[in-house]
């Protein structure tokens, strides 16, 4: 998780999310190089699956379309791009895939092949047989809130909005607040997603987090095959977010 919190101490972190294999695995790998380029600096890779949890229509079309590509096919492609670059990858993915994989051998692979951390929304910490990133929402009590910050390594991943995943038109007045209730458990960095997608929204979401987390808008244009807009929608958000 080194290369995770390394991201956060130099500047505010971005965070894109795309489906891997949407539209397809050689695709995906151009995007990361690209979103990187364009000052990313963690990539997460959503894995699909069937019923992905929490996700708004936007994401669950991506993991249609993705859905024949498998968990070994998104290591070999990890494999493949820590050829050109180190940048940190996160997986998200159902722990349903992790137990059909087997629990050993993924977090296994997870460091052979190069993936930095995992996110497994519908896995609790006390279920969890190794480190993970983990989810706060607004709804989490403290009591909560303090297991949950104690567990999760690399960063807290703060849901902005009760709800599914999806671009919105503004961002809960309460985000600070959340924060706050967060920062009381501890220092580790917090990263803030569900309804980012532009860039005044993200340097909203930076005046109280430490990271902003953007997926629905940017997996809505590259559905559309509209991959030049998406990588400079990354552009605009690196800058928004440096302009602060």
């Amino acid at each position: 998780m080194s290369k995770i919190t390394d991201a956060f101490k130099k500047r505010k972190a971005l965070i894109p999310f795309i489906v891997a294999g949407d539209p397809s695995l050689a695709v995906t790998e151009k995007l990361v190089y690209q979103l990187e380029e364009a000052g990313a600096d963690i990539i997460e890779l959503g894995i699909p699956f069937s019923d992905p949890l929490a996700d708004g229509p936007v994401i669950q079309a991506a993991h249609a379309r993705a859905i024949k590509v498998s968990l070994a096919q998104v290591f070999s492609l990890v494999k493949k791009i820590r050829k050109r670059t180190a940048v940190p990858i996160i997986f998200m993915l159902s722990d349903n895939l992790i137990e059909k994989y087997g629990a050993s051998k993924f977090y296994d692979d997870c460091k052979k092949f190069g993936v930095d951390g995992v996110i497994v929304p519908d896995l609790p910490p006390e279920e969890s047989p190794a480190d993970n990133i983990y989810l706060i929402a607004p709804t989490t009590t403290e009591e909560r809130i303090k297991r949950i910050a104690s567990a999760s390594t690399g960063f807290i991943y703060l849901v902005s909005v009760m709800g599914i995943t999806g671009a919105r038109r503004r961002l809960s007045g309460d985000l600070g607040d959340l924060a706050n209730r967060v920062r009381k458990f501890t220092d580790k960095p917090i990263a803030v997603g569900f309804g980012i997608s532009n860039p005044a929204q993200a340097k909203e979401a930076a005046k109280s987090a430490d990271g902003v987390i953007v997926g629905s808008a940017l997996v809505e244009l590259i559905a559309q095959k509209q991959f030049t807009k998406a990588i400079k929608l990354v552009a605009n958000l690196r800058k928004a977010l440096d302009a602060r």
